[in-house]
This record gives C-alpha cells, sequence and structure tokens, in this order.
C-alpha cells in the first residue's frame, strides 16, 4: 500500500443491516444402487444433515491448515532496500514497513476468495437493488465507471454491505496474507522475485502513477495474468488496496478493544503504489469512511461445512 495515499473524500460511516442469502442444501442418503426403470425408485433415510455451501461462480477454494504471516527483520531489510531503488527511495527506512513484524506460522480453515476484486458491474447491481450505497464517485472520475474496472470509491462498510448481499463477507486479514503469501510466505503473490508484469503499480516519486506496465490508472479485473498465485487468484498485488475485515493494528500482537472503532485493514497495494507496497506481507491502515480511487475489495466466504482431505 502506498504510504500516502492521496487526500480521500470522506463519508459518514453508513449503518447497514443487511441479511446475507446463504444457501444451504439437506442431504439424505440414498441406496448403494441405482434402481433401474423398472425397479421402484425407493430411499434410506440415514438421518445425517450435511449442509452445503456451494460458492459463487468467481471465487477460487484456498485449503486450510498452517501458513507463515508477517515479516522478519531481514525481510524488512530487504523491503526498505527494493523501496530505496523508488526515484524518492531516501524516504524509505526499516521503519517503514516495521507494522510487518512478528513473523509466525498461524492455521486457517479452508475458505473460498475472489478470483479478482469487485467490479464495477457486480457492485452496481447490488445498488440498484437498495442494498449496497451507491459508489461516491465524484465529477471528474467518471472513467473509472468501466463495468470490468474493479469499483472504488466505497466505504470499508459499502465494502462489507456488498458481500453480505452476496452472502458472503470481507475476507480477514490472515486469510488476505494467505491467499498472497501461500503456506510459506512468498513476497508476492507470484513468487519471490519481482516482476513488472506482474500488477498494475507506481512508484514512490512526484509523479506516482507510472503507465509502463500498460495502464496509468486502473486496470480491467484480471488483466495481469502474470500475478496470479499457484492456486489462480489474480490482482492480489496493485491495482486496488483491499479493504479486509480486521480493525488496523499497528503491530499484530497489539491487543484489539472494544472501544477501538478506528482505522481498518487495507492491503495489496494500488496503481500508484511502489513495488515495495504490493509484497504479500505489506499492509495500511484508513479510517473506515474513506473513499478512494485506490481503495476496492473482494469478498471471500468460509468452507468449514465441507468435508476436509488435506
Amino acid at each position: 500500500m502506498n504510504a500516502n495515499l492521496p487526500r480521500a473524500r470522506r463519508l459518514a460511516p453508513i449503518q447497514a443491516a443487511l441479511f446475507g442469502c446463504l444457501c444451504s442444501a439437506v442431504a439424505a442418503g440414498a441406496a448403494d444402487a441405482l434402481p433401474s426403470e423398472s425397479e421402484p425408485r425407493t430411499f434410506a433415510p440415514t438421518g445425517e444433515v450435511v449442509v452445503l455451501r456451494a460458492p459463487a461462480p468467481g471465487m477460487v477454494r484456498i485449503p486450510g491448515g498452517p501458513f507463515v504471516m508477517g515479516s522478519t527483520p531481514d525481510e524488512v531489510l530487504g523491503a526498505a532496500a527494493l523501496c530505496a531503488t523508488e526515484p524518492l527511495g531516501h524516504r524509505c527506512t526499516e521503519q517503514t514497513f516495521a507494522n510487518e513484524l512478528g513473523r509466525r506460522t498461524l492455521t486457517l480453515p479452508s475458505f473460498w476468495i475472489d478470483r479478482t476484486e469487485v467490479t464495477v458491474r457486480d457492485y452496481e447491481r447490488c445498488a440498484a437493488l437498495g442494498q449496497c450505497p451507491p459508489a461516491a464517485y465524484p465529477e471528474g472520475a467518471t472513467r473509472l465507471l468501466q463495468p470490468d474496472y474493479p469499483v472504488v470509491f466505497v466505504t470499508y462498510f459499502g465494502a462489507r454491505a456488498y458481500c453480505r448481499f452476496r452472502g458472503a463477507r470481507l475476507p480477514s486479514e490472515r486469510e488476505f496474507e494467505r491467499a498472497a503469501r501461500g503456506t510459506r510466505g512468498r513476497t508476492f503473490p507470484w513468487g519471490d522475485a519481482y516482476n513488472a508484469h506482474g500488477a498494475n503499480h507506481g512508484r514512490l516519486a512526484l509523479i506516482e502513477n507510472d503507465a509502463s506496465d500498460g495502464f496509468g490508472e486502473l486496470a480491467p479485473v484480471g488483466s495481469f495474468a502474470a500475478g496470479a498465485t499457484p492456486e489462480g487468484v489474480l490482482d492480489l498485488a496493485g491495482n486496488v488496496a483491499e479493504w479486509v475485515e480486521d480493525v488496523y493494528r499497528e503491530r499484530y500482537d497489539d491487543p484489539a478493544t472494544p472501544a477501538d472503532t478506528g482505522r481498518r485493514t487495507v492491503r495489496g497495494g494500488s496503481f500508484r503504489s511502489a513495488a515495495a507496497w504490493i509484497r504479500g506481507a505489506a499492509r495500511n491502515g484508513v479510517p473506515p469512511e474513506t473513499v478512494s480511487p485506490e481503495i476496492g475489495f473482494r469478498c471471500a466466504r468460509s468452507a468449514e461445512s465441507e468435508e476436509e482431505s488435506e
């Protein structure tokens, strides 16, 4: 995430109370063999109730299990060194990335996550039904209102409302990092080596936008196949930074309190972010009512009802 997001227009927090649509199916056991057409069709119920949650089209399943989250001091040094290659790289220090420190191994259950960021087209459907607040695109930003662009100018509350409308939720910060870094903590979604063709991003300079990747601003979702994770998730680096569910804490080990209603976490970096901020460990926090051309989101869904085979 770019450490110096442009001043974003703020909206008052939106009180959204929506009922998600969660589809369930009850399955009963059947006879071991299907009867022939001449035989009566009989079924012997087993009494077992199985709840199935089918993901929406366009979601990718991330297997559960242990994974590495956070950065070591050496990885923070590497991030600062990568940042130092930028035109204004002298502004970067180890402290710039200190909020990543605290590398540890955690365990997550399996979950589903959107393959790409939520598009303008999909968000507008929700808004048209009155289930999501309209995105707050200002005058002069209509060029960003392309159907297959990621939706932006949406608050944290609007992002949550959309995911609930779909029977889903925002991913947690842990889920986002697991999807972006895999189980062993790779540097970028596609691997450990920087790839200029892996993401739509900018640079740390007086003019942050950089069209050398083919896009000066937003790109249609899924435009950077080289940036895919091994599971096939796209756009986890660059294009837009993404809201996640968590309250932002400057350090991972800072306790969250019930009174903490401050910043929310954004991950992934945007089209203006320099390479160091599109790493899978990079993180930042902004007020939840923020609307920005650099912030979008994607949705996730738990897969705890599935039979795990890992």
